[in-house]
C-alpha cells in the first residue's frame, strides 16, 4: 500500500531535479548569451552560438532564443531562452495525469550595452 505512494513521490522528486538542474544550466546560457551581447559589433547569430557553446545537447534540440540588442551604447540588452520540458526530464508523472507536454522552461536575461 505504501509503495505506490513512495514511487510516486521518488519519481517527482527525481523528475523536479531534473528540471531544477536544467532550469541553471538554462540561466547560465543565458547569462553567457547577454555578455556576448554587450559587446560592440555583435550579432544575433554570435550570441545564439555562443549559448549553443554552454547548453548540453540534449537542450539545444527544442532551445528558442529571442535577442533584442539595443543599438546604442547604454541600451538595455534581452536575452530570452526557452526549452521544452520534456528535452530536460523524462516525463515521469504523466500516469497520475502531471504531463510536461507543451511546457516550456524560460529564462531571461538583461544587461547593459557597453
Amino acid at each position: 500500500m505504501v509503495l505506490p505512494v513512495f514511487g510516486i513521490i521518488l519519481f517527482g522528486l527525481l523528475e523536479f531535479s531534473m528540471l531544477f538542474f536544467a532550469r541553471g544550466e538554462l540561466a547560465e546560457a543565458s547569462r553567457v548569451g547577454a555578455r556576448k551581447a554587450t559587446l560592440p559589433n555583435v550579432s544575433s547569430a554570435d550570441v545564439e552560438a555562443e549559448i549553443r557553446k554552454v547548453l548540453p545537447r540534449r537542450l539545444q534540440d527544442s532551445l528558442e532564443v529571442q535577442v533584442d540588442a539595443g543599438s546604442r551604447s547604454g541600451d538595455v540588452v534581452t536575452v530570452a531562452l526557452a526549452v521544452d520540458m520534456n528535452s530536460a526530464s523524462p516525463d515521469l508523472l504523466w500516469p497520475i495525469g502531471y504531463s510536461l507536454k507543451n511546457r516550456k522552461l524560460y529564462e531571461v536575461t538583461r544587461m547593459i550595452r557597453e
